[in-house]
């Protein structure tokens, strides 16, 4: 990823919204009457289903009991909690709200959320949020649900200045906690809210489709699967060995050689430590593909790369080189995500697709940090200027041209999050070389033509995707970009998954989806290693979980599979020097992200460690993740 430009991230300090797995639930002063609350008791729900929908209340008095304290319109009875009384009365509430939401006393931030001046939907967000983690689930579903029911409109922002959308995401992570915590008894039937015009950073232009569904007494219906071989095929991408196929209804799923092809894939980049692109001793993009710092004429990470099962930085007798290509196959990887500019060893990448089996999707950054378009750093590249435009075409020419014969590739991929680019100023903001956030007509329009460039070159016709930034500007994608035939894009949510990403893109551009990139960092600021890795394979988990659960036959169809990112902790992903230094890993959250404290930890996103560094690049310590997804994966190989 050259991750510096984070995909849709939620607000910073809501991105902890991670269920602590080793929490012990505090007791509740008031539980509420009614473990699963009967709204129509209380009240009338109005237009479900529709943008006209709104729930109102004729007994908020009977309702305020059934719910139980901190829950909405519940704001009294809390203040008789003794322990709450007695948090308050020592000063352990005092000082912003935003101090009590990735800390570990969630007891004491359930009281300050549930006590606060705030918007009434972020407000009831956080105290579900406390509840969840705290491990009291029940009372924490009744409080997203009163979301759902009495604020789905509620809005807030991102730490990058755009939306985000509290009701949806009340909605996933109800979904998501009944998921995990079978054992509950109990699903959430017929509820939606879908944010209709949600593709830009305006809130005035939003359409919400509403309904609040109701949460059921036992395990939810089982899904059938439709068997989607004995569909009619309506649409057929591809004339080689992979195809890409629309069904009648809607579905979509590609095919390699015949067969279905799920993206298993990884972004790898196992450089050497201490070596950065800031001071021009890395090209993250290849330098791995040659690195021989043993000399022994073979090359380090792919072949010689060791696991370090005692974690003790160095390589005892038994641990013998495997190399990273064995491990990623033994995990169960079939893709892996590549940006050609710089030369490839195709010798390499040829091992890895006939030994390994191996299929690459192969980019051009189409102008992400000047790459290609020649472009002047701080000015950026401009999708209105016809000398970076033809630039930017002639190295989309090479890339084809240089490996449409090859039979590992399985798609090209244009861009990398160039929907969030915007021009540095000097001394004050690096930007990312790159102008396509304010000019994203152009940007779009461009990606066409790059599209349409490639499409002639291609005697394969191979499926051809974007890497966007979430779903941003995915509007003005669909209408300037309709040749395009994958929509990509790098997506980082949360642990309960992608939320109605499948159906946004289904609803306003009928594309199959490829996550681009996902994943979480193994770091935060109160935990130890221990528990911030077993964290972040919990949300690996949850990712492919929702991925799978929207793959052709089941949820909305589209979903073609996904790029984890990634598999070894890179050491210069922090920042350039002097603030950052490529020799150390550092333990700074960047930005705000939503990930185990709501910070992502640029430098400690591998399924991988590379311990210490003094082995580097040979020395992998394996994360838990790993060990998830291999068996996850296991069904597909």
């Amino acid at each position: 990823m050259f991750f510096r430009y984070l995909s849709f991230v939620v607000f910073c300090f809501l991105c902890g919204s991670f269920s602590n797995i080793f929490a012990a639930a505090f007791e509740l002063y008031d539980k509420g009457t009614e473990d699963i609350v009967d709204y129509s008791k209380y009240g009338t729900f109005i237009g479900a289903g529709t943008e006209k929908y709104q729930y109102k209340m004729s007994d908020p008095a009977g309702l305020k009991v059934a719910v139980g304290e901190g829950i909405f319109p519940n704001v009294v009875s809390i203040l008789r909690d003794p322990v709450f009384k007695k948090a308050k009365k020592e000063g352990k509430l005092e000082g912003s709200q935003w101090n009590f939401v990735n800390t570990d006393s969630y007891q004491y931030n359930f009281y300050k959320w549930a006590t606060v001046q705030d918007d009434p939907g972020v407000k009831l967000y956080y105290t579900a949020l406390a509840l969840e983690r705290s491990g009291n689930l029940r009372h924490a579903i009744k409080a997203y649900y009163a979301i759902i029911v009495h604020f789905p409109k509620s809005t807030g922002m991102t730490y990058w200045g755009t939306m985000w959308y509290i009701g949806p995401v009340a909605v996933d992570r109800i979904k998501f906690l009944m998921r995990e915590n079978p054992d509950l008894g109990v699903h959430l039937e017929g509820a939606y809210i879908k944010a209709l015009n949600s593709f830009d950073t305006r809130r005035g232009n939003d359409i919400f489709l509403i309904n609040p569904g109701k949460i059921a007494i036992g395990a939810p219906q089982e899904e059938k699967k439709i068997e989607f071989d004995k569909l009619e095929i309506v649409k057929l991408i591809g004339k080689g060995d992979v195809k890409l196929a629309k069904f009648s209804n809607k579905h979509w799923q590609l095919f390699v050689n015949s067969k279905p092809y799920y993206i298993r894939g990884v972004a790898y980049s196992p450089n050497k430590v201490g070596l950065s692109p800031d001071n021009g001793t890395l090209n993250p993009s290849r330098d791995w593909m040659w690195a021989d710092y043993n000399k022994n004429g073979i090359i380090d990470g792919p072949y010689e790369a060791f696991v370090d099962r005692n974690r003790n930085n160095k390589q005892d007798k038994d641990e013998k080189a495997v190399g990273d290509f064995k491990l990623m196959k033994d995990l169960g990887v079939n893709t892996i995500r590549l940006y050609h500019h710089g030369g490839f060893n195709d010798d390499l990448l040829m091992e890895g697709y006939k030994k390994y089996g191996f299929m690459y999707l192969m980019g051009d950054f189409l102008g992400m940090y000047c790459a290609g378009s020649g472009a002047e750093w701080y000015y950026g590249t401009d999708y209105t200027n016809t000398e970076h435009r033809q630039n930017m075409l002639n190295s989309v020419r090479q890339m084809v041209e240089e490996y449409k014969d090859k039979p590992y590739i399985l798609m090209w991929v244009l861009g990398n999050e160039n929907n969030y680019g915007a021009p540095g100023i000097p001394g004050k903001s690096a930007g990312s070389g790159c102008r396509a956030k304010i000019q994203p007509e152009a940007y779009y329009q461009f990606l066409n033509e790059a599209v349409r460039l490639i499409k002639t070159l291609d005697p394969q016709q191979r499926p051809v995707s974007v890497c966007n930034g979430d779903l941003l500007y995915l509007d003005i994608c669909a209408a300037k970009a309709p040749e395009l035939d994958v929509f990509g894009c790098n997506a980082y949510r949360g642990d309960q998954g992608f939320g109605n990403l499948f159906w946004d893109v289904k609803n306003a551009f009928d594309r199959p989806v490829l996550i681009t990139e996902y994943g979480c960092s193994s770091s935060h600021k109160l935990w130890d290693q221990v528990r911030a890795e077993a964290a972040q394979a919990k949300y690996h988990r949850s990712n492919w979980i929702d991925l799978e659960n929207n793959f052709a036959g089941s949820g909305e169809g589209n979903a073609l599979g996904g790029i984890v990112f990634e598999w070894a902790d890179e050491w210069w992903k922090a920042g350039p020097p002097p603030e950052f230094s490529p020799y150390i890993q550092d333990k700074i959250g960047q930005f705000g992200a939503p990930f185990l404290d709501g910070w992502s930890y640029e430098e400690f996103l591998g399924l991988t460690t590379q311990g210490d560094g003094s082995q580097s690049p040979f020395l992998r310590q394996i994360r838990p993740a790993y060990f998830e997804y291999q068996k996850l994966w296991k069904k597909y190989r």
